[in-house]
């Protein structure tokens, strides 16, 4: 949804819960449900923008099949009803309020922290959704370090309007020179019109914005780029009926929205409930895409299949392919993963109900991305 309010920390007002509004099927919107606050021992996640619908189904769907034992929760990258960023969240009981990180740069920076709840027996921040690969700057594989932890597979295209500018295809090579700001054009990149180029990225600390920009070999965007916009989301005012717009999308969230989303209520796509799924949609998240169209990179098509059969295609370029991953604290375990995340995280063979599952499966494609065989590995 549409993120127009900034809420900066020392003014923001404390949220421990989140009111959900009913639809058709069920919650359009997402955070813990309405009068729920996570107990210690619970397990919650916070981060990446991308994938907070699939965790909060899946979240919703482990806690459906499971009725004893510890209950999984995520916390949206914004606040799903008024779009805030980095509004105030308390994300367990025995919790101190803090920011809500948005993106997964965001979410490793908290979970680094190692908040506890005021006994000091259990962790505020459990998990993170993660977008993005391993840094030179992330702390190791190791004692002290971190762990990604794979579960599926996304991919990265580049978005226009459907009316734009812009080529059908771009190369690596193109995208670089505009996200450097060396092509400034569209004509200096297989385009006809001489308009200039608007490149935009997704806000710093969104793990969309490192993976591709590490994809397309760019250290630091040239002076050119905006950096002002919440990824994957078409429906954003510098957006509109801009020819001359290019921004990197997901293709998982590209498809969960135009196939398996509710349409907006609004054009901010805000509000209690901000759309109404029915039946067969998605419970969480809207059709945010507005009138983007995704591209193919190096003449790779990102998406094969139509109507609700439509998936990522698994012969995409392979560099714009994306592991999908929670990020969870190292530990001495056969497998890295602390004992106690094992039955959520853990392979197949594990137990581990993410790569186990049927229905987290089912979750994984309807919200558009790939399963994997490597569910559950480390790295």
């Amino acid at each position: 949804m549409r993120k127009l309010i900034q809420i900066a920390a020392s003014t923001a007002v404390v949220v421990s819960t989140t009111v959900l509004a009913m639809g058709a099927a069920g919650t359009a919107l997402a955070d813990p449900p309405a009068g729920t606050t996570p107990k210690e021992t619970d397990v919650v996640g916070v981060g990446s923008d991308t994938t907070e619908f699939l965790a909060d189904q899946l979240a919703f769907d482990y806690n459906k099949s499971h009725a004893a034992g510890p209950r999984l929760f995520s916390w949206d990258a914004t606040n799903p009803k008024t779009g805030a960023i980095g509004d105030s969240i308390t994300t367990k009981s025995g919790c101190s309020a803090s920011p809500r990180p948005d993106g997964a740069s965001a979410g490793i920076t908290a979970l680094l922290t190692n908040a506890k709840t005021s006994d000091g027996k259990h962790f505020c921040i459990d998990y993170v959704n993660n977008t993005r690969p391993r840094a030179s700057t992330d702390p190791p594989k190791g004692p002290g370090g971190i762990l990604f932890v794979t579960f599926g597979k996304d991919a990265i295209s580049y978005a226009t309007n459907a009316t734009s500018n812009a080529p059908a295809n771009l190369t690596t090579a193109q995208l670089n020179s505009i996200y450097t700001c060396t092509a400034t054009t569209w004509n200096q990149v297989s385009g006809t019109s001489t308009a200039t180029i608007q490149a935009f990225l997704p806000q710093n600390g969104s793990g969309l914005r490192n993976a591709f920009l590490k994809d397309i070999g760019v250290a630091t965007p040239g002076p050119c780029t905006n950096s002002s916009v919440q990824q994957n989301e078409g429906i954003d005012p510098q957006f509109a009926n801009n020819p001359n717009a290019i921004v990197p999308y997901s293709v998982g969230k590209y498809i969960a929205q135009v196939f398996h989303s509710a349409k907006c209520l609004n054009a901010t796509c805000t509000g209690s409930p901000p759309c109404k799924p029915t039946k067969t949609q998605n419970r969480f998240g809207c059709d945010a895409h507005g009138k983007f169209v995704l591209h193919s990179i190096n003449g790779s098509k990102p998406m094969v299949g139509t109507g609700t059969s439509t998936s990522i295609n698994p012969k995409y370029t392979p560099k714009f392919l994306l592991p999908l991953s929670v990020v969870v604290r190292w530990a001495n375990t056969p497998d890295n993963i602390p004992k106690y995340l094992d039955r959520f995280f853990g392979t197949a063979s594990r137990h581990g109900w993410i790569c186990s599952s049927k229905t987290a499966a089912q979750d994984i494609h309807n919200y558009g991305d790939l399963t994997t065989p490597f569910c559950g590995t480390g790295s």
